[in-house]
């Protein structure tokens, strides 16, 4: 078989344990990919101020809403929504809804 099929990816923290996440492909497991992931933060919850240095990172919200940051400004999110964070942005994401976010996250080199 040459496709790759994961199936029961466990949840493990992520950003320091503010939210969590299912890690699907590793740095390094596919050509240009540093990481996709699934990511779950609670209500109220904060992926803090943080950047990329090393990769380009893409976010498609799957539940939820709330509010990213960068240094111009805030912007909303909700289902359905994709933010681009270029290499070496400050940006962070904020759920300011009552259920927990969940989004893909896409890392780029």
């Amino acid at each position: 078989m040459k496709i790759i099929k994961k199936s029961d990816v466990k949840l493990e923290p992520a950003h320091g344990g503010a939210g969590s996440r299912k890690l699907f492909v590793a740095n390094d497991e596919v050509k240009n990919i540093q990481g996709i992931t699934h990511g779950f933060l609670a209500a109220g919850g904060v992926f803090g101020w943080h950047k990329h240095d090393d990769c380009n990172e893409f976010m498609y919200v799957l539940k939820g809403n709330g509010i990213v940051r960068d240094a111009d400004g805030e912007y909303p999110f909700t289902v359905g929504d994709f933010f681009i964070f270029p290499r070496g942005i400050f940006h962070e994401q904020r759920n300011t809804g009552k259920k927990t976010f969940e989004a893909v996250f896409i890392r780029t080199k």
